[in-house]
């Protein structure tokens, strides 16, 4: 059997493949609200064959949203359609997961196809961003409100606040986003955090509320595995590296992460990336081998015999595809055609030998 298509056996869950879709945000809700485009979306990569499904960058509260039209699970009401696609999901034999997120100085943006411009808080659509520091992604962007103690201390409880409402909605992976220059990177980042409390300034402060937030949701925890999204680096000179990031890894093994989900980039807009198949992967491979946790890697990576080499090369134990899923929903299936693996297809598209 080749190793994209061997199950993986977590603590409470079992993958089914090592194939995972990563999380893509729709820009497609209301208020935060999911709707009928979130269950075919998600729900095609479930009948496709992939072992676990991340549900796009999920905001804990309004102000966390990087678009207007982000999915939110910051009230009760947000939790019903969920559970319908999480549902729908475990029926086809994935497992769901979400990954919880907020934008810091990064949100209040535009659709991407619209502009992607940030929203003044004064302007429709828009709202006060806050952040590590009073500082701007962008110089056109409105500074970010530094966040006080207390302020800080209100994320730790909406983050735990969503986990709760996560399980209450069916995920059995709760993904902690801490990537793509989104909140918990700007506290990561040295070239965003100009702080000079116990939040800014040594590794140790600027890891903190990372940490703090995992450990609280990780206390909501029953069965799920609990993962995160890391950049490995900022890909900027005096930025957030490797070294930090394998030093932070150690960490979260620690406080019961189960799997690390390793990007890169995105906290500032100097950032230098060289872009290429497989350029993320030596982050990934790094990490697994100092760390020992279950490691998975992602940026295109957009073949079944690319995927299944690195896998074989212990680089990484799980492929994340993003843009290939959207291409193609049902690559697991050809995937499994030519790597001569066995996958079960779905009941209804059976008509003969549909089996690989």
């Amino acid at each position: 059997m080749p190793l994209l298509f061997r199950s993986l056996p977590l603590l409470h869950q079992h993958l089914q493949n090592r194939i995972v879709v990563a999380p893509m945000c729709q820009y497609s809700a209301e208020n935060g609200y999911a709707n009928n485009w979130h269950l075919v979306h998600l729900g095609q990569y479930a009948l496709g064959g992939a072992g676990a499904i991340i549900q796009e960058g999920t905001a804990i509260s309004p102000e966390g949203r990087i678009t207007y039209a982000d999915l939110g699970i910051w009230e009760e009401g947000h939790i019903d359609k969920l559970r319908e696609i999480t549902t729908f999901i475990k029926e086809r034999g994935s497992v769901a997961g979400i990954q919880l997120a907020h934008a810091g100085r990064k949100a209040s943006t535009e659709k991407p196809w619209i502009g992607r411009h940030q929203i003044a808080p004064d302007k429709e659509n828009g709202w006060q961003t806050f952040g590590p520091s009073a500082n701007a992604f962008h110089p056109k962007d409105h500074p970010a409100v530094e966040l006080s103690e207390e302020g800080i201390q209100e994320i730790i409880t909406q983050f735990v606040t969503a986990a709760q409402r996560a399980i209450q909605a069916g995920y059995e992976i709760i993904e902690i986003h801490a990537a793509h220059g989104y909140l918990l990177h700007q506290f990561l980042s040295p070239l965003v955090n100009e702080r000079k409390d116990k939040y800014g300034g040594s590794f140790e402060n600027r890891i903190r509320l990372t940490l703090e937030v995992i450990q609280a949701v990780k206390e909501t925890l029953d069965t799920q595995s609990l993962w995160v999204r890391i950049s490995a680096t900022d890909w900027a000179d005096g930025g957030w590296d490797l070294e930090q990031s394998v030093a932070l890894a150690k960490r979260l093994k620690e406080i019961g992460v189960e799997v690390i989900d390793v990007s890169s980039g995105g906290a500032v807009r100097h950032q230098q990336i060289i872009t290429g198949p497989n350029y993320q992967v030596a982050f990934a491979e790094k990490i697994k081998k100092e760390t020992n946790l279950i490691t998975g890697t992602v940026g295109m990576i957009t073949e079944a015999k690319q995927a299944e080499k690195l896998l074989k090369e212990n680089k990484a134990d799980l492929v994340f595809f993003a843009r290939k899923m959207l291409r193609e929903p049902y690559f697991p299936i050809h995937a499994a055609k030519e790597l001569k693996a066995t996958i079960r297809w779905q009941e209804q598209y059976l008509r003969g030998k549909e089996t690989y």
